[in-house]
């Protein structure tokens, strides 16, 4: 059994801060669960511009308001608490904070805590699982 408490993870290696946002990585690659969980939030005012293509990705908003917009289809979506929203076709997707957003996060495959989002607004492949399509 893994038992984590976020708090702990304040300070620490998986608490991840980019651009206006703190992922803290409840689960990672190296817990072996075939997802990863985190708890992501969004500072108020910031929007992010994302495309995992090589990661499904699913978000439950748990305090908060903002918008998503879905780039392919150019859909904008209401994000308040209870909606969540999943990247099932590898959605690129711009996600906006009108009140700091608190969002629980899984992705698979699972995220090994070390990665960074590229220019395009993925994260890389990972080195022991093929690229999916």
């Amino acid at each position: 059994m893994i038992v984590r408490d976020l708090n702990d993870l304040k300070g620490t290696e998986r608490a991840v801060s980019d651009a206006k946002w703190t992922s803290y990585r409840l689960l990672l690659a190296d817990d072996k669960m075939g997802f990863s969980f985190h708890i992501t939030v969004l500072e108020a005012g910031s929007e992010h511009t994302f495309h995992y293509k090589n990661h499904f990705e699913s978000v439950y908003c748990m305090k908060g308001k903002g918008s998503i917009t879905d780039h392919g289809t150019g859909e904008t979506h209401e994000i308040k608490p209870g909606v969540m929203y999943a990247l099932n076709l590898h959605d690129k997707h711009t996600l906006r904070a009108e009140e700091e957003l608190h969002m629980a996060c899984c992705f698979n495959p699972p995220v090994t805590g070390n990665e960074v989002h590229q220019a395009d607004g993925s994260y890389a492949a990972p080195d022991d699982a093929p690229a999916i399509s």
